[in-house]
């Protein structure tokens, strides 16, 4: 038995649905059973438990029998510090606890390359913070850190071609985009964490992985403009001044396309050695360009703007 949490994240909903295909046996915890983004009539669709990392009643339920936990909650994207301290801290702490007195094999989870307990960044030092949780935690894990994950429906690279599509005059670039970055495409990483379950080499092992090239960021936002022909004059201007329009939105709207997590990832280069995939993983990661040219101009994005900006935001656990 399998157990995700987060199945209804970007790198959940994926993974499950990969899952399923290979027949493995699921659960999920959710907070409800609605609007479910699989075929539940599938005889390999995930049993389902409704609660929360902050419930033990339904985390002893959850991972009752399981040998393997995917731990992919998290409020990377839309949390504010206290979201993030109470998901990626709390819930993990509560879960890890959980897991113990079920005797849970092992738990796989996703951090960040970058992640330190001794960041100045807040999201760096939060992964940090919670990749020592699960190492001390007496269970075997993988902890895995990803460069920038994209795909159909991810928060970077989507967000970065909503933002050109409600501004057609400019794009206000925070610094000179010289940072670099080693995004990695969601097919990708959901096939590396298949293969971690079977492959002993990746017990015990904090695991830095990225695509197959690196990328500065000018010349990542130059390439969704070429791909969706949203060009537009980029402006740049300092790191400081991004987060005070940030902070602003955030008064302004229920969710951000930019947030303050955005600009974390964005204050250092952050890359993973070119081989660790393949070492790892044994298979070579899709480029960057040519796997937004199957999706990417097929997009329409300006109303999927406004329609994010008035969302509700996700109900803390």
């Amino acid at each position: 038995m399998i157990l995700i949490t987060g199945a209804r994240g970007h790198v959940g909903r994926n993974l499950v649905q990969q899952l399923m295909q290979d027949g493995h046996k699921l659960r999920v915890l959710l907070t409800s059973d609605e609007q479910l983004p699989w075929d539940v009539q599938d005889p390999h669709a995930p049993e389902i438990i409704i609660g929360t990392l902050m419930d033990d009643e339904a985390l002893f339920a959850a991972t009752s029998g399981v040998h393997v936990v995917f731990h992919l909650e998290n409020a990377m994207w839309w949390g504010r510090t206290r979201d993030l301290e109470r998901v990626e801290l709390v819930g993990t702490r509560n879960l890890v606890a959980a897991a113990r007195a079920a005797r849970v094999g092992r738990i796989i989870t996703l951090s960040h390359l970058g992640a330190s307990p001794s960041s100045a960044f807040t999201l760096l030092r939060i992964k940090g913070q919670q990749e020592a949780l699960i190492r001390d935690s007496g269970l075997a894990y993988t902890i895995i850190r990803p460069g920038i994950i994209y795909g159909t429906e991810d928060a970077f690279v989507n967000h970065l071609a909503m933002v050109m599509s409600t501004n057609p005059f400019f794009f206000v670039m925070p610094g000179y985009g010289e940072i670099i970055l080693h995004p990695l495409y969601i097919d990708d990483l959901i096939k590396a964490l298949q293969i971690s379950l079977h492959k002993i080499d990746t017990v015990d092992e904090v695991i830095e992985i990225g695509g197959a090239e690196y990328i500065t960021f000018e010349d990542l936002v130059w390439t969704i403009m070429r791909v969706t022909g949203f060009y537009r004059p980029i402006i740049k201007v300092q790191p400081y001044m991004m987060r005070w329009l940030t902070t602003l939105y955030g008064f302004l709207f229920s969710r951000t396309l930019i947030t303050p997590q955005w600009l974390d990832i964005l204050a250092a280069s952050r890359t993973a050695p070119l081989g660790n995939m393949y070492r790892y993983f044994g298979f070579q990661p899709r480029r960057f360009e040519d796997t937004l040219m199957t999706y990417l101009p097929q997009k329409s994005f300006f109303f999927s703007a406004l329609r994010y900006a008035f969302k509700r935001r996700p109900r803390s656990i």
